[in-house]
């Protein structure tokens, strides 16, 4: 089997992305969960660049993958000896250095302002001081599939100058991200014909048209044996080819899985939907539910006859077994539903129901009527089995709300500035016990979260016998829509949480208002993380 290298960028391309910024002790945390992962080269940035870069190089952790700085080859009227920026790049100490440079005719006359052969010397010079320095030399061919189709000849003379130059691998870059496969897979077999190696040819794509993923295997295919790319796709505009899509696709899809190997083990692939739900709760982003392989959706069966089938054999709707990259299997309720879907999801709760009880047809009957009121079931399991469970008959209450309150206050604080408070009184029963909470929503920083926030932090504040149980627990993602229109509208809250166990659960909320659909998915929150955690009723 042929060796196939995976380079990450998520540091430092994916650091690009719009509303990204990560710490450098963030950095930190995704290089070893990289590491883990099984990649080859792990980009951590560009030292110099910025003080968090500077910062992560200090303290990168030590990992089986190629740490690598990432900077640009020597500016023009000074030798690589001397320029200053290429020597912090290399002060980062790392074994490895990738460079970008230009490859374009109009960029290298555009944006360097300098001739054709003077930014040839600047790509040797530079890769021969890294190769000088005892560095694996990487070289990033910016714009290269736009510089090909202007000047093939010239655009194939930077890769030959690198390569002579003594890079380990060259890297076709599509820059913009407006190349299609057949068009990337086309020039990479020009290239390997053209004298370049495939085993020292590496590819790097942006997602502009949709099409990463897609021009990447285009390129491997072509000969193509290194592959760039970020965790979730992250990156410039529409982002980077995403690792959390190729890698699975690379070990579990043919030609590849017979034909190439990874350093990723079966161990790594299986924490595959971790790491990438990790990274979203790092960037406080809600995981794109659609991703394939790692999203919450990637293996859910809605439609009854999907569902039918799935429970005779899995294989009739999944094309991997979602437990090979850690995902799991949902069969979600919602108004599509039929007995398959219902028996399913009672199954998975493990609550077993006869064929032929007659609470299946009720239960479905009910999330019929609910739905239309406005309740949305198939993103919000956890509210469903509360729901099967009261017409079953099974669910223990453990508390009951007599009262709740929430107030807003606009008000100075010791600055004399005008800030917002919200406070929020919870009053529970439990058996003959009454207790009561009250909290404020201020935040280490003195802001004010809201009113559900406040609400949350009164509710869990003091639960008596359960309240060991739920202090791990949090919030994760808060979700409104105004459903229906006019007299009619009513306020859907989706709210997920989490708890320090790994586990995530979602419930929902209606009614025409917002506060009380928020507390009402915030009590089925706590209620279902009890029932599941098997707490005994107090």
């Amino acid at each position: 089997m042929e060796r196939l290298y995976l380079y990450d960028t998520t540091l430092r391309d994916g650091q690009q992305t719009q509303g990204v910024q990560f710490s450098a002790a963030e950095k930190v945390e995704i290089a070893q969960m990289l590491d883990l992962l099984g990649v080859d080269h792990i980009e951590g940035g560009w030292p110099g660049a910025n003080p968090t870069d500077s910062d992560f190089f200090d303290a990168a952790p030590k990992t089986r993958a190629t740490m690598t700085a990432f900077g640009m080859t020597k500016r023009a009227g000074r030798s690589a000896e001397n320029d200053d920026v290429l020597a912090a790049v290399l002060n980062a100490g790392t074994a490895s250095v990738c460079l970008v440079g230009k490859t374009h005719p109009f960029h290298v006359r555009e944006a360097l302002g300098i001739g054709l052969d003077e930014n040839l010397e600047n790509i040797r010079a530079s890769v021969a001081h890294l190769v000088a320095q005892g560095r694996e030399a990487l070289f990033d061919a910016e714009h290269f599939f736009d510089g090909y189709a202007d000047d093939p000849d010239y655009a194939l003379e930077c890769l030959h100058v690198a390569i002579d130059a003594g890079a380990r691998w060259v890297v076709l870059c599509d820059t913009n991200g407006g190349t299609l496969p057949g068009r990337v897979g086309e020039i990479t077999r020009a290239v390997i014909a053209g004298g370049i190696p495939g085993d020292r040819l590496g590819i790097h794509c942006h997602d502009d048209t949709g099409n990463a993923v897609a021009c990447t295997l285009a390129a491997v295919d072509a000969g193509a044996r290194q592959i760039q790319g970020t965790l979730n796709g992250l990156g410039e505009r529409c982002g980077n080819a995403s690792l959390t899509t190729l890698i699975p696709t690379l070990l579990l899809k043919e030609p590849y899985r017979s034909t190439l190997q990874t350093g990723v083990s079966p161990e790594g692939l299986a924490g595959l939907t971790r790491i990438s739900r990790r990274l979203d709760e790092i960037l406080n982003r809600v995981p794109l539910r659609a991703a394939p392989y790692v999203g919450a959706s990637a293996f859910a069966h809605k439609a009854g006859l999907h569902a039918s089938a799935i429970l005779k054999n899995p294989a009739t709707y999944e094309h991997v077994e979602p437990a090979i990259i850690g995902n799991e299997r949902i069969i979600p309720m919602s108004n599509q539903a039929g007995q398959s879907n219902l028996r399913a999801r009672l199954a998975g709760a493990g609550i077993e129901v006869g064929r032929d009880d007659p609470a299946l047809a009720r239960i479905l009957d009910l999330v019929k009527v609910r739905e239309d009121q406005g309740y949305a079931y198939d993103g919000a399991q956890a509210s469903f089995e509360l729901l099967a469970r009261a017409e079953l008959g099974t669910l223990e209450p453990y508390f009951s709300v007599e009262r709740y309150r929430t107030t807003v206050e606009r008000r100075k604080n010791a600055l004399g500035q005008r800030i917002s408070v919200s406070e929020a009184v919870v009053v529970v029963r439990i058996g003959d016990q009454r207790m009561l909470s009250v909290s404020e929503s201020m935040d280490e920083e003195g802001q004010d979260r809201g009113p559900v926030n406040a609400l949350w932090r009164a509710l869990g504040k003091d639960l008596g016998p359960y309240q060991t149980h739920i202090e791990d627990m949090h919030l994760v993602d808060f979700r409104v829509r105004i459903t229906g229109g006019g007299t009619d509208a009513v306020t859907r809250v989706i709210i997920d949480s989490a708890d320090g166990q790994g586990h995530r659960w979602s419930t929902v909320g209606v009614s025409h208002n917002i506060v009380d659909a928020s507390f009402e998915a915030l009590v089925d929150a706590i209620r279902w993380k009890l029932i599941r955690d098997r707490v005994a009723p107090a």
